[in-house]
Formats: structure tokens, sequence, C-alpha cells
């Protein structure tokens, strides 16, 4: 499909705005203008990205093409997965997509993953992003959603990113497994956790009691926050804050560069240390 002029103006202003293309636009339109001819030749293109991995992209994945254009598509999240993680480590991406978050977590920094993604075609292109990197040892997937409890719920299809589960009334549903996280995870609790569900945060947050409690969880990024999830949070000493990473700090009001997510983190101390003396990670040939 041929772009508009409002989808041209829309991808200008994201290079003039993001930190690692609003220096080197015309680097960014190369990379634009070049996945435009590849994606038309080949119906998957295997993109170079960070730390030596590779993303195996197609037309309609708007943020692993954001990768594409932009090197990290979520700017300070990611940065922060980065900074944060260790070999070893678990984490848990909730809402995985085609697993860019997986990707930097345990194909750059050694982490273990648990990547859970309900929709059957979207898991097939993350396991497709899996074994393109040979993390098959370091990834776990999790082929359901996570909720209140256990059964089955509604799923779009069709709609990339912002698939989500529905109750009804929606025409492009599919139905999927759900599971409470505590009984999924069991003994195990990640240090930090990656949750972009689209609105049904707190559904997932009314079957992780157990996790939420652990004091190994450290970080979460949480896409949708309600007052009934933040006050949860505050409960188990869960501290809302903002990350520069370009300074590697914590912070108490927002930077200027937005998160996608919110950040909270317990033992702030603690978390602080590891993001300062994190090894830095290279990104379309700047080191972070």
């Amino acid at each position: 499909m041929p772009f508009s002029l409002s989808a041209f103006a829309r991808i200008g202003r994201s290079f003039a705005t993001h930190p690692l293309t609003r220096e080197a636009r015309m680097a960014a339109w190369s990379r634009f203008l070049l996945w435009q001819v590849r994606s038309r030749l080949q119906s998957e293109v295997v993109w170079p990205w960070v730390g030596g991995q590779r993303l195996a992209v197609r037309r309609g994945m708007t943020g692993a093409t954001g990768n594409v254009y932009l090197g990290l598509h979520e700017w300070v999240d990611m940065l922060l997965v980065l900074h944060f993680l260790r070999e070893g480590d678990l984490f848990f991406d909730i809402g995985a997509n085609v697993g860019s978050y997986t990707i930097l977590a345990s194909g750059v920094r050694g982490a273990r993953t648990w990547a859970f993604e309900p929709d059957p075609a979207t898991a097939r292109l993350m396991r497709r992003n899996i074994a393109l990197n040979g993390l098959e040892g370091k990834v776990r997937v999790f082929e359901r959603a996570l909720g209140a409890s256990e059964g089955e719920v509604g799923f779009t299809i069709g709609l990339d990113t912002v698939n989500h589960v529905v109750q009804s009334g929606h025409a492009a549903v599919r139905r999927v497994a759900q599971s409470r996280l505590d009984d999924v995870a069991g003994g195990s609790c990640p240090i930090l956790l990656k949750m972009d569900v689209e609105g049904y945060e707190d559904e997932v947050l009314k079957g992780a009691h157990r996790l939420l409690a652990d004091p190994v969880l450290r970080v979460m990024l949480v896409e949708t926050v309600s007052p009934d999830a933040e006050a949860r949070f505050a409960a188990h000493g869960f501290v809302r804050v903002h990350y520069d990473p370009l300074s590697r700090t914590l912070q108490e009001t927002p930077t200027a560069e937005p998160a996608s997510n919110a950040l909270f983190v317990r033992d702030a101390a603690e978390v602080q240390a590891r993001l300062r003396w994190a090894p830095p990670v290279r990104v379309l040939g700047r080191a972070f």
C-alpha cells in the first residue's frame, strides 16, 4: 500500500525527535527506503540489530519496523532493560509480541526470558526470531494470556501490536488459554518484568499476588497503570520513577525523553547501582 502524506509526515516527526535519529535523519531515511524496497521483494527481511542479534521482520510489524528505522523503537525502556539485566537473570516479557525485548534481554545480555504471547500467529513469529538468534536454550515461550483465573478468553485477530483480550462485541476474535501468573511461575520469580497487554494489566495483577510480594522482583515496566495497580505496587514497596538512559540515573520527575511504559522499582539504590555499572551497548554505531 502506498504511503500517504500524513504517514510520511508522521515518520519524519519521529526521525526528528527520536534520540537516535534526530542528529542523523538522512541515515534514518536511508534505512526507511531500504526497508521499503527489500520488504516488497521478500516476504521476510532479516535485519541486523543490536549486539549482533537479528530481527526477522515482515510488513505490518509496527514495533519491529520501528526498530529498523530508529534502532530502538522504545528507546528509554529498551535501554533500561539492557542496562539492568545481567547474564543468568530471569526476565518476564508479558505481551512479548514478536520478541524484541526478549532478544535484547537474552541475546544481548544473556538473561533467561519467559515470554508470554497469546496470539498463535504472533508466537510463531517470535519463535522464528528466537531460533534465528540461537536463543532456544535461554527463552521459554508461553502461548497463553495471563489473568485473574484459569480458563479461556477472547483475543483479537489482526491488530499487530495492539491485539488484546476482549470480553465480547469484537468481530475478529479467537479463544486462547489463560492462566494465573502465580500458577505459571511456581517458585520462580523474575528480577525484571515488562508487561504490555493493552489495558488488561489489572487482570494480570490479580493473578500475581505471590510474585509481587517476592523480594527478588526489583523492576517493573508496565504500559497501563490504574490507581488500583499503583496502590498494589506501593503496598509491596515499589515506587514510580523515571529513567534517563544517557546519565543512567533514576529520577523522581519525568525526564526529557518520554518512556513508553511506567517504571516501578523496589530497592532503588541497588537498582541504580546496577544501571550505572552495566557494560555499554552499541546502537546504530553509538555506545550507551
